[in-house]
């Protein structure tokens, strides 16, 4: 529904064709990506067509996984000049799009191709499980956790990596995991040398992925606490046996106390 003007939205009317909330666009405005074109004497926002666009880069750049400041960054620099008007802005964003699609299309495959390899009882090459995954698909929250400086650090040292390198080290992981669930199923106590040797190892592949800096006592500590709160790592673990992310991060702590 359009409100006072014939191309004019209130902000119930936006957020309802935009499929989100009026107080996700205030909080927009809060932030400085969603101005309303007017507020009216009533205090209610209304919002032109230029901001209706603007709501769309923002819904779109926030789907391709940026977050706010990134996405105000990208907002910012189209306001610069580094883009030639909204319409160029747009094509650049349907062909990200497009990148987006032909990778999903390949996690779908690599998948596919897994599930297939585990019901055969086929032996999984690292580089079909991981094709297709983005490994700066957590870039706001690295840099929110440990600073930009430590995310370039490493996104230089994946770059520099090679096609070659970055499955190796994907593969090592893969390898860690596996005998992380081994020797949790093989009740080895957190503490013996079979599972210090394993933490080293861990410990020397964390460091590798953040381009050589040393990890701390505590960066490990930390780390191996998210490793059983967040379902997205504790997922790598506990594939191999529940209660392995668990074991990990009783073994990290341990294996933290020598450093």
């Amino acid at each position: 529904m359009v409100g006072v003007n014939a191309q004019e939205w209130s902000i119930q009317d936006l957020a309802k064709a935009a499929g989100t909330t009026s107080r996700t666009l205030r909080h927009y405005g809060q932030l400085g990506l969603l101005e309303p074109s007017r507020t009216g004497a009533n205090g209610y926002r209304y919002y032109d067509e230029q901001a209706l666009v603007r709501l769309q880069r923002i819904l779109l750049l926030r789907e391709l996984g940026l977050g706010l400041p990134a996405v105000a960054e990208v907002l910012r620099g189209e306001r610069a000049g580094r883009k030639d008007g909204v319409a160029d802005a747009l094509r650049t964003h349907l062909e990200l799009l497009r990148q987006q699609r032909r990778r999903i299309d390949r996690q779908i495959a690599s998948v596919r191709s897994t599930v297939g390899k585990l019901e055969k009882g086929e032996p999984l090459m690292a580089n079909e499980v991981f094709d297709g995954f983005d490994h700066a698909q957590y870039k706001d929250e690295v840099i929110e956790r440990w600073g930009k400086e430590a995310y370039d650090r490493s996104e230089r040292w994946w770059e520099s990596m090679g096609e070659d390198g970055r499955k190796a080290f994907q593969q090592e992981h893969a390898d860690l995991a596996a005998d992380w669930g081994r020797a949790h199923a093989a009740g080895a106590a957190v503490d013996s040398p079979q599972v210090m040797a394993i933490a080293a190892r861990h410990h020397a592949w964390i460091g590798a992925g953040w381009g050589g800096r040393e990890v701390t006592r505590e960066a490990l500590v930390n780390l191996a606490d998210m490793y059983v709160a967040d379902p997205r790592f504790a997922r790598n673990y506990d594939v191999h046996g529940e209660g392995a992310a668990a074991y990990v991060r009783d073994a990290l702590h341990h294996y933290a106390t020598t450093l």
